[in-house]
């Protein structure tokens, strides 16, 4: 079993406004991400929330996932991560790390992640355009302990760099997919995108 550990404890300062409720294609961004890994096969699936955890629970509501709080506001994702990890069961053999607001993040990417672990011999899976790696990653449960004890103030970019020879990338048509949405511009310049 795959687990799942979906980032949406920030508090969206550069955006002005929680981004994770933002609509995109008719329903909010951690909405449409979360239905993505379901339909990707994840059956595990923890919600690290913040101050604004309520509403996102609320508009996650019905949903096969929990939900973790990440008690240090403005802490950095390494610590989100930590929290989503310990949501999840021993028996996950991987677990995927999604940011709430990848609006690239789709079922054909995930499954293409999870069948790179499935079919290499791999524990590090990566999406990758032209050089440039992002999220989601996928890294197998033998590197729990290191990502829960290990890597403070570099994140799970320490644990790549650590294991360069356990690193598999998968190859993505377009670096737009790895990009999140930060600030309204990035907001509305992907409205375009999508429209046009």
């Amino acid at each position: 079993m795959i687990g799942a550990v979906v980032l949406a404890a920030g508090r969206s300062t550069r955006m002005g406004t929680q981004k994770l409720l933002l609509p995109l294609g008719g329903q909010p961004i951690i909405v449409s991400i979360v239905d993505e890994l379901l339909i990707g096969g994840l059956e595990q699936i923890v919600v690290v929330v913040g101050q604004d955890g309520a509403q996102i629970q609320q508009v996650l509501c019905g949903r096969q996932v929990s939900f973790v709080e990440n008690y240090i506001p403005g802490d950095d994702m390494l610590s989100s991560v930590r929290c989503g990890l310990r949501g999840l069961p021993m028996s996950c053999e991987a677990i995927l790390v999604a940011l709430g607001d990848q609006p690239g993040t789709t079922h054909e990417l995930v499954s293409g992640l999870i069948r790179a672990f499935r079919l290499t011999n791999r524990s590090l899976i990566v999406p990758a355009h032209e050089g440039r790696r992002g999220h989601p990653l996928l890294f197998a449960a033998c590197w729990r302990d290191e990502v829960l004890t290990c890597h403070d103030g570099v994140g799970l970019r320490g644990l790549l760099d650590s294991h360069p020879d356990e690193i598999f990338e998968v190859a993505v048509a377009t670096g737009r997919l790895l990009e999140d949405l930060d600030t309204p511009e990035d907001y509305q310049r992907h409205l375009k995108s999508t429209r046009g």
